[in-house]
């Protein structure tokens, strides 16, 4: 089974403390899927965010139904650089391994990485099944994500900032 890895880095306005609890948010991943794939978390809430804390989702892959499962297997939301790992159990890959990292720049800013180690599985089959639309569906998801998060995350820092100022 052949491993792929995609890395984004993408630079957001807003400290480490006040960009990850965005992303600590599962919920959040509604709002920056991609529409078409009609995802959507099915995991009662609220969601304490924790290892060891499992989360499922319902989504539609080239119009099929896919649930799917995954376990938040490494959380460190305090400190200057927070970061948390999610694999996925039950789902359309064989392997989800997603590193999200979140490192100051300055003063003011965050460098977002995602790391996701993915694999297909199916053998040959699911290396062409890469190389024809699994490759491109990954990569549009992140493409998806990288230019609907910042206006999100402002929205998002401004409430957090308007609550702590009540």
């Amino acid at each position: 089974m052949r491993v792929h890895t995609l890395r984004k880095r993408q630079v957001l306005d807003g400290t480490p403390a006040e960009v990850f609890p965005f992303f600590a948010d599962a919920r959040n991943l509604e709002a920056i899927t991609p529409p078409l794939l009609r995802f959507r978390v099915i995991t009662p809430g609220p969601i304490r965010m924790a290892v060891g804390t499992l989360i499922e989702y319902r989504l539609r892959v080239h119009g099929l139904p896919i649930r799917w499962q995954t376990l938040i297997q490494d959380w460190e939301p305090d400190g200057p650089s927070p970061r948390f790992v999610d694999t996925q159990l039950r789902g359309p890959y064989a392997l989800w391994h997603h590193t999200h990292t979140f490192e100051p720049v300055g003063t003011t800013r965050t460098a977002m990485t995602d790391v996701v180690r993915y694999a297909v599985g199916f053998g040959p089959l699911g290396e062409v099944a890469h190389a024809l639309f699994v490759r491109r569906d990954v990569e549009a998801i992140f493409a998806h994500r990288a230019r609907v998060v910042p206006a999100l995350m402002a929205q998002d820092i401004a409430r957090r900032r308007a609550l702590a100022a009540a």
